[in-house]
């Protein structure tokens, strides 16, 4: 495993860079896909919009996550906070400034948020699962000591090699990448299903709360408050908001075609004269 893939003079690519513009075009291509899908008043420019507003929030709140919960470190070495390539990216940190960019962007252009989030929410899972190869080859958001057969030995100088010098652990790192390639299935299958605005996001945070909490038990390298692992604490909130959520709202019901019933759409009804929702 090495994270560099090409080195000309000054020129580095590096995996963990390159699977963020992978996923990155391909998402933007699969959420254009969705938007026009479900008649969402959004032009291109618009999704370019989006783009702009929400991949830096996201970048920018993952980040802000992990040095808050490594301060110890980061305050001694504040110009390390910069170094994102070294790994360092939490997702819940990413998805939380992330959802509140699309808020705003949502209250800006008077989309329905949750439309937006329910068009977002495959793309946002199936880059999670494209990352994780960067994090493979980067050696980070590695697990714990293993002797199963499929445990890596990383190189000493990645933080996976730094953290358990000389011995296999287990590939955390693939295990989510496999779990989230099975949650954009699910997600991108029941898309055409008809459920109200906001199910497919509320769902999407139930699965990967739980993918994620099933993976933690194998990682070496979470975040902690106090003696509990972050992950599972903050999974396990919201689990239990998103289901109350769906009961609350009643988003398991599946609308008529083209119709958002009222006061469970999520947000203002797309202005008139915009493209009517296509056949589910």
């Amino acid at each position: 495993m090495h994270p560099i893939l090409v080195k000309i003079g000054p020129l580095v690519i590096r995996y963990y860079g390159l699977m963020y513009v992978i996923a990155i075009a391909l998402g933007a291509y699969l959420l254009s896909k969705e938007v026009r899908r479900k008649g969402l008043s959004l032009s291109n420019d618009d999704l370019f919009d989006l783009l702009l507003v929400t991949i830096p929030a996201a970048i920018i709140g993952a980040r802000l996550y992990y040095v808050l919960f490594q301060w110890s470190y980061y305050g001694q070495h504040p110009l390390d906070i910069l170094k994102v390539w070294q790994g360092g990216l939490a997702i819940h940190g990413g998805v939380i400034a992330g959802i509140l960019a699309v808020y705003l962007f949502s209250r800006w252009k008077k989309a329905r948020f949750w439309a937006v989030t329910d068009a977002i929410c495959p793309s946002l899972i199936l880059g999670q699962a494209i990352g994780r190869v960067g994090n493979l080859m980067n050696g980070d958001a590695y697990g714990v000591p293993t002797r199963l057969p499929w445990g890596i030995h990383f190189p000493l100088g990645s933080p996976a090699g730094q953290a358990y010098p000389g011995l296999a652990t287990h590939p955390s790192m693939v295990y989510e990448m496999i779990l989230n390639l099975l949650i954009f299935a699910y997600l991108w299958r029941i898309r055409k299903k008809g459920y109200q605005d906001g199910f497919s996001t509320a769902m999407y945070f139930i699965l990967y709360s739980v993918a994620r909490s099933i993976v933690s038990f194998s990682r070496g390298d979470d975040l902690y408050l106090g003696p509990i692992r972050a992950p599972h604490l903050v999974s396990a909130v919201l689990v239990v908001g998103f289901v109350a959520f769906i009961l609350w709202r009643r988003l398991y019901e599946r609308t008529t075609p083209g119709t958002v019933l009222p006061g469970r759409g999520g947000g203002r009804a797309d202005p008139p004269g915009s493209r009517p929702e296509s056949p589910q």
